[in-house]
Formats: C-alpha cells, sequence, structure tokens
C-alpha cells in the first residue's frame, strides 16, 4: 500500500505565527486568548498546558493582558475590550487583514459589501462588524436571496474555495445584470494551494485521510473536495481516529490536512496509516477444522 501526502498541507504561516506570539506572550505573564486561537484541539490542548486561558468574550477575561486570534476581529470588538481595560494583543493573520482592508475599500467607494462564508464563523464575524450594511452569503439559495444594489462589492472568507467564489460572484452578476459588481479575491494563498493539492491527491488516492480540528472550516473544505473525485474520504483530528477498515482494498491511501493542523499530528497519522497497512498485508491465518 502507498501513502501518499498532498503537495502542500498542514500548517501556514498565519497560524504558526499565531501560537508563536501567544507563547511568547505567555512566558511573559498571564495570558488569556479570546476565542480558539486557532481550530484545532491538539494545539488548544497545548495552548492550555502553558498556562493560557481561552475564553470567547473579553469580560470572562482573568488576566489584563488578552490576544485576538488568528481569524481576527472587528475594530468595534477590539475597542470594546480596551474599554474594560484589557491590554490587547493581535495574532491576526495577515491575510485575514487584507481581507478587513479590502472590504472596507469598497464600502468607502459606495459598493454594498457582500461576503461569502460562514454566517456564524469568527472570521465572517470580524469581517462584518465594523459594516453597518452587509449580506453574507454561501449557497445559490442566498444570492437569490439578495435585494438589488447599483453596486455590489464581494469578498471571501480567507479558507473559502476560489471556485465557489468565482461562481457565486457570476451568479450575483448574472442576476442583477444592471449592477455593478466587483469581486476583490481575498481567498488566501495557502488555502488554494492546500485546495489544489488536494484535488490531485485525491484523483490518485482510492481513500483520502484529512486531517484537522472538527471546528476547522477550511478542514471541512478539503473534505468536500476531495469527496468530489475520492469516493473513501475520512476526517479524523489524530492517529487515534483511525479506523483500520477504512483502508481495505486500498492500494494508495493520501494524506492531506487542514491550515491549523501541527506537523506531529499529520507524522503521527501516516506512521499510524503505515503500521495498519503492514498489518493488512500480513498472511491471515488459515480457519480452523472442526
Amino acid at each position: 500500500m502507498n501513502i501518499l501526502r498532498a503537495d502542500h498541507l498542514g500548517m501556514c504561516f498565519g497560524v504558526r505565527d499565531a501560537i508563536q506570539l501567544a507563547r511568547e506572550r505567555a512566558r511573559q505573564g498571564p495570558l488569556t486568548v479570546l476565542g480558539d486561537l486557532v481550530h484545532n484541539e491538539t494545539v488548544l490542548r497545548d495552548l492550555r498546558a502553558r498556562g493560557i486561558q481561552i475564553v470567547q468574550q473579553p469580560a470572562e477575561a482573568a488576566t489584563r493582558q488578552v490576544m485576538i486570534t488568528a481569524h481576527g476581529a472587528s475594530e468595534k470588538a477590539i475597542a470594546q475590550a480596551r474599554a474594560l481595560g484589557l491590554e490587547v494583543t493581535e495574532a491576526t493573520c495577515p491575510l485575514v487583514r487584507l481581507a478587513h482592508r479590502a472590504v472596507l475599500k469598497l464600502v468607502r467607494q459606495g459598493y454594498h459589501p457582500v461576503i461569502i462564508g460562514k454566517r456564524d464563523h469568527v472570521e465572517v464575524r470580524g469581517l462584518t462588524g465594523d459594516l453597518e450594511t452587509f449580506d453574507v452569503i454561501l449557497t445559490e439559495a442566498d444570492v437569490a436571496a439578495l435585494g438589488e444594489r447599483p453596486r455590489f462589492g464581494v469578498i471571501a472568507q480567507t479558507t473559502q474555495p476560489i471556485e465557489r467564489v468565482r461562481h457565486l460572484a457570476a451568479l450575483i452578476r448574472q442576476r442583477f445584470p444592471q449592477s455593478e459588481v466587483r469581486l476583490v479575491d481575498t481567498v488566501c494563498q495557502p488555502t488554494k494551494q492546500r485546495q489544489h493539492a488536494a484535488v490531485e491527491l485525491a484523483q490518485r488516492a482510492d481513500v483520502v485521510i484529512v486531517i484537522g480540528g472538527a471546528h476547522s472550516n477550511n478542514t471541512r473544505e478539503l473534505v468536500n473536495t476531495c469527496a468530489q473525485h475520492c469516493p473513501r474520504v475520512h476526517h479524523v483530528q489524530t492517529a487515534e481516529d483511525l479506523l483500520p477498515e477504512w483502508l481495505y482494498g486500498a492500494r494508495t491511501v493520501g494524506i492531506t490536512a487542514g491550515t491549523s493542523t501541527p506537523d506531529e499530528v499529520i507524522d503521527a497519522v501516516e506512521r499510524q496509516l503505515a503500521e495498519m497497512a503492514a498489518a493488512l498485508s500480513l498472511p491471515q491465518p488459515a480457519a480452523r477444522q472442526f
């Protein structure tokens, strides 16, 4: 059995930088992260083990030093935290910052902002938190529900598949032919690389294992992408989630991972797969005769 890794997988630079910054701040004194720094339980357990507290609301913070997650936050939310006397450090991914600047620029230019993404996702809440009016869409039905505007400014949550973004933007143009529709591509390069590599991997593999947090949007998108090209796709958080029956009859197993998945977790999954593959290749004992 061959085990293949996608050409691009695992942690992106934004996540690595956020984790490193949190560890540095924690060495200097007590630290609270406002929300999940990244959507990966392995990483969050490590942070808690280092004494870093994780809460969802600024009012819950038990330390003066707090940190905004890699997903970013609105200026309004940051101001509210500072109003409570908290000292705020931002671990926002630089590419998420670009998305923030892009949507605000579109608003200043007179476009009605449309964000392609998950309405309840922390990144999308950050992107929309400083806007007076906006729409969040993710499906064709959402496009059908849009009201007419003379000018639409479209951006995306940074972890959305670029094909979906282009498709929905095209549907807006089709539905409102008299409106100006401007799309600013804010899907991050690491997401594009991992999506493209996942397609190539899934086309070559009999089974694909996608590694990432249960609440990671970009990991779920990798699962969906792989499932379009391979009928046997499984999402795991750690090597402990692997089941040997997933490998039955497979000659090639592919591995990919979301942008918040640590290298050591990917390595552990690959080792476990190799051990399972070796066990499956052993001769089975002959049936006993009675």
